[in-house]
């Protein structure tokens, strides 16, 4: 890496840092219970706006997951949601009425909190609608793999996106809250996936799965991006560059085996797809305040957003994290 490079790379870092910083001056503190967080916890950053239904078994999955210590932001909700984490001990919970897409849709206000809560902490950073698998992930809680990526001097943890989908027209499941969402969207693309490396930032770009061959046929390389980094021995210098899909310092980035073989990684399972999508995608593609102005919600409009059905004969049932591996969507690499 050029000199040149390397000092707009942390001139860059350095900027989105203050503009998190001016960014956290919009949030307001509804709960602060962070005077309950320990040296060595766990925490969980995120941001949500009107996830009521789903709030429940988020958090009910991540404590079961080992999480110790939950970091929220309510952008502008309506519904009971708020009311609900306030109740939650183990919960901090701030809100703010400002643009989601003007904050980097939502990563300003979380780095802002990482920066001044998450320092020397293990984080785990995600949207309200996925969920963390990783090795093992069904007998040893996520200390044992923070403890295991300590010893292994890893700072950071790769996971890709993957999209689960009912058998059937997506409207006609019957997710009502508190339910876990893979009981009816259980399918994913065991296939259909694309990657590419960035060559400044160093990270993998994967596209593909249901929202690519349904949504993007035509205009592949506007997909959404599955590749994501969520789980981070955080520091205060750290910066997220695109939501989770990237970093900085760009070491950060280097979660897959430059030596062709395979290193420990994860999956996101995305619940994207229930009887609450059609409602969500009209909201969000009026609002406009997603990624490039909601295009991909637009898309999702305007290609039989409704009511997709997304089931193929390729399609494949989710079984457990060790099906995942089989397929190769992830890996335990050396953790035995």
């Amino acid at each position: 890496m050029g000199i040149w490079t390397s000092y707009r790379l942390r001139l860059q870092r350095k900027r989105w840092r203050a503009r998190a910083l001016r960014k956290g001056r919009e949030l307001q503190v509804v709960s602060d219970r962070t005077q309950d967080i320990a040296p060595d916890d766990i925490l969980l950053f995120c941001t949500f706006r009107n996830e009521d239904v789903r709030l429940p078994f988020f958090l009910d999955y991540y404590r079961k997951l080992g999480i110790n210590h939950f970091l929220l932001v309510d952008n502008d909700s309506s519904d009971a949601g708020r009311a609900y984490v306030l109740d939650q001990p183990d919960v901090s919970l701030w809100s703010t009425k400002a643009a989601y897409g003007e904050a980097r849709y939502g990563v300003d206000w979380l780095t802002y909190l990482q920066g001044k809560y998450a320092d020397g902490h293990w984080a785990l950073t995600v949207d309200v609608d996925e969920f963390f698998v990783y090795p093992f992930c069904d007998t040893r809680p996520i200390r044992a793999l923070a403890d295991w990526l300590d010893a292994s001097g890893a700072r950071s943890f790769g996971a890709m996106l993957l999209d689960m989908y009912p058998k059937g027209p997506v409207g006609q499941t019957h997710y009502a809250r508190g339910d876990d969402p893979f009981e009816v969207a259980n399918w994913f693309d065991s296939g259909n996936y694309i990657m590419t490396k960035n060559k400044l930032l160093k990270n993998l770009w994967i596209q593909g799965g249901p929202r690519a061959r349904s949504f993007f046929a035509s205009k592949p390389k506007q997909a959404p991006a599955l590749n994501k980094i969520p789980f981070v021995k955080w520091r205060k210098p750290y910066a997220y560059v695109s939501s989770t899909h990237m970093m900085l310092p760009r070491g950060l980035n280097l979660v897959y085996d430059q030596q062709g073989g395979e290193k420990t990684s994860g999956i996101l399972l995305h619940a994207k797809f229930l009887n609450t999508f059609a409602d969500r995608a009209t909201e969000e593609a009026q609002r406009a305040e997603h990624y490039r102005a909601g295009r991909e919600y637009k898309t999702y409009a305007e290609r039989h957003g409704t009511d997709p059905d997304l089931w193929c004969q390729w399609s494949e049932q989710y079984i457990n994290w060790r099906q995942l591996e089989i397929l190769g969507l992830m890996s335990k690499g050396n953790w035995a």
